[in-house]
């Protein structure tokens, strides 16, 4: 079996609110020193019968047409694991 692992992110211009309010939820509780705080979304996905090769293909697909939006969002994936 082969594991992806998607790490989506807002891109560094676009306005992170969530992470503007964890930022001062994290500073009300003493937690000094943070300059910034980025949101993002994890996903991970269990692939069968494919190659390596193959399932970052489909991945990198699953990404661009759902799993993240291209115009705000930056997504890294790692496939892990052996084919089978």
């Amino acid at each position: 079996m082969l594991i992806a692992k998607i790490y989506v992110t807002l891109k560094p211009d676009v306005l992170d609110a969530p992470g503007t309010t964890v930022k001062s939820a994290l500073e009300t509780l003493g937690f000094e020193g943070l300059a910034d705080v980025r949101i993002g979304k994890f996903i991970v996905l269990t692939l069968n019968s494919l190659t390596k090769e193959e399932a970052a293909a489909r991945v990198e697909e699953m990404c661009r047409r759902l799993l993240a939006n291209p115009v705000i969002e930056d997504y890294r994936v790692e496939v892990e694991g052996a084919a089978g």
